[in-house]
């Protein structure tokens, strides 16, 4: 792999935790941090593991990240709650949310909690499978700075906005955990950084055209010049770009209009604060009826999806989930990739950290 470094997974999760705690943050939360990047890597969604470490690490400098923050809760009932991170670590706040939803939805049937003032969480499909590892159906959604372009503009106005859905199922889980527009920042910087071009109708300019540099996207995201990404779907509706600026656009109402937060565009806009939204929900599926009876249903109704015709050339039909757990069953069960320029920023964090590099 042409720039990429194999690096071994549990001497990574070592370094992470180390580097968290010296941050500040408690051996439990630094441990979940770490889960969530190598999770990510695992699966094999770079974008969104370890070489989000630097990010974190700026952000923890200049304080939109307080390494103290303790959630409040501003709204409850039992099956619903509002918290304020009040600038918490994404993951650490998430875990809690997520987990607080489980219990809600356990007692309850249900259980949702919307956060306010956040930061990025990583991975949505992360929160959405703790849930699945209760015999839960189980939702996480995020909103980020504006990075998505709605259709007929020409400025970025909502986030990538994922939403993750999973639920039971044998032998595996349907875990779906998609962005709402066409790519997410992060896989633009992993390709600034591997100096690829982007693929046509992924981004657009500050004018609105075409764009295949991830610099001048990425900058332009940054100083807020106009451009982005595309919502799903791409730029027109003849392609259904209206369609992913819908769900993007229901993301937002879910994570930020509930929870009194900020909306997309106005993420990141005060100096040194993110304020970004997040939104989980648990379901016991039971209330609907026999839960085994209905976990077969679902099992069968993806099998068979696996099992329909394939098309010429084509050898297996995957249901979601099923390539990132097979990547972390596979080849990337003991060590993941990583960019070389990547991994000069871990040398660089282990340096400033006064952690021993773990290669």
């Amino acid at each position: 792999m042409s720039n990429y470094v194999m690096l071994n997974v549990e001497k990574m999760r070592s370094f992470c935790v180390a580097v968290y705690e010296s941050y500040g943050f408690s051996r439990e939360e630094s441990a979940v941090i770490a889960d969530v990047l190598l999770r990510a890597d695992q699966y094999g969604i770079e974008s969104h593991g370890i070489q989000r470490m630097m990010r974190y690490h700026r952000e923890i400098g200049i304080g939109c990240v307080d390494v103290h923050a303790k959630p409040e809760t501003l709204f409850e009932t039992g099956i619903s709650a509002v918290w304020d991170a009040h600038k918490a670590m994404g993951q650490v706040v998430a875990e809690k949310a997520a987990r607080l939803a489980i219990e809600k939805a356990e007692k309850n049937g249900v259980g949702m909690v919307t956060v306010r003032n956040s930061n990025h969480y990583g991975i949505a499909g992360y929160y959405s499978n703790m849930a699945v590892e209760r015999d839960l159906i189980g939702v996480s959604m995020t909103n980020t700075e504006a990075i998505c372009v709605p259709t007929g503009s020409k400025r970025a106005m909502l986030g990538t906005n994922p939403i993750a859905l999973a639920m039971p199922a044998d032998p595996l889980p349907f875990s779906f955990d998609a962005a709402t527009t066409v790519v997410t920042r992060g896989k633009l910087e992993v390709y600034n950084k591997n100096e690829k071009p982007i693929p046509d109708l992924w981004t657009v300019d500050a004018q609105g055209r075409p764009c295949a540099n991830a610099a001048e996207v990425l900058r332009n995201i940054t100083n807020r010049l106009g451009g982005g990404i595309a919502p799903l779907g791409g730029s027109s509706p003849l392609t259904g770009g209206h369609k992913g600026y819908g769900f993007a656009l229901m993301v937002d109402i879910f994570t930020a209009v509930l929870s009194n937060g900020l909306t997309s565009p106005h993420v990141n806009e005060v100096k040194n604060h993110n304020g970004i939204c997040h939104w989980f929900m648990a379901l016991d599926y039971g209330i609907f009826g026999d839960k085994a009876v209905i976990r077969k249903n679902m099992s069968t109704l993806l099998q068979e999806l696996r099992d329909a015709e394939k098309a010429d050339g084509e050898s297996r039909i995957y249901t979601h989930g099923e390539p990132e757990r097979d990547a972390q069953a596979g080849p990337f069960r003991e060590e993941i990739p990583a960019n070389e320029k990547t991994t000069e920023e871990i040398r660089e964090i282990a340096s400033i950290q006064g952690i021993p590099c773990p290669f």
